[in-house]
């Protein structure tokens, strides 16, 4: 499955070069160039890694990295700045960034730093082929269909979605989700899980309100079965 990331960068020519690597690489890139867009698609959509500008108009790195670590999402950041000094990472980290590129970079160890952000947490071979209702998983060839029809996830959704339906039956925790899939502690905040479940929702459920695949244990997490649950 291809890996989503959100490219928040206003200078156009960098946006522009890096999201065209980023691209011929085989990740799904979507970008923003302000602060505020960059926000609110980072705290409205699911992604796999978000690489952040820290001088941005509206709102800066920091306060945006601060403000998606607050909303309670574990997606790693990477901040890529034109500013060196020793504090200014330190700062970026504390903040909850992931790591930190300096401009101007070497196209081959960003894309390097990434592909470290992106392998955490080990993609698990699965095997076999799973019917729910209109929905057709193959764990073997990552591929999810839904009538037919090819369904596309990112690769986290589909971790998540493989996790889900190798505990069929049994309620998940988020805590064990975020360890399992995300490879963080059960203390960190949980918007992130219930941003993807909400997702695969979406993409998979007949009425995404109304679920019948994924299934909400108030107070615990999420449970994954074929019943309706209305």
């Amino acid at each position: 499955m291809k890996e989503s990331i959100l490219l928040i960068e206003d200078e156009r020519s960098v946006q522009s070069t890096l999201a065209l690597r980023l691209l011929s690489a085989g990740y799904v890139v979507d970008t923003a160039d302000d602060g505020r867009e960059g926000l609110d698609k980072a705290t409205t959509s699911p992604f796999d890694l978000i690489i952040l500008d820290v001088m941005l108009p509206d709102r800066n790195g920091f306060d945006i990295c601060r403000e998606i670590r607050q909303a309670g999402q574990a997606t790693p950041i990477l901040f890529l700045t034109a500013r060196k000094e020793t504090i200014d990472k330190v700062v970026g980290l504390k903040l909850g960034a992931d790591d930190y590129v300096t401009k101007p970079f070497k196209s081959a160890e960003l894309m390097a730093r990434i592909e470290v952000l992106l392998r955490r947490v080990p993609v698990r071979s699965g095997h076999g082929v799973y019917q729910f209702g209109p929905i057709r998983v193959d764990l073997s060839r990552a591929e999810v269909m839904r009538d037919g029809a090819q369904v596309h996830l990112s690769a986290r959704e589909f971790q998540l979605l493989r996790y889900f339906i190798e505990h069929a039956g049994t309620t998940i925790s988020r805590s064990e989700l975020l360890q399992f899939i995300w490879g963080y502690s059960e203390r960190t905040l949980t918007r992130t899980v219930d941003m993807h479940v909400s997702s695969l929702r979406e993409k998979l459920e007949q009425n995404s309100k109304c679920p019948e695949l994924i299934i909400t244990v108030s107070g615990i997490g999420y449970k994954f079965m074929g019943s309706k649950n209305c």
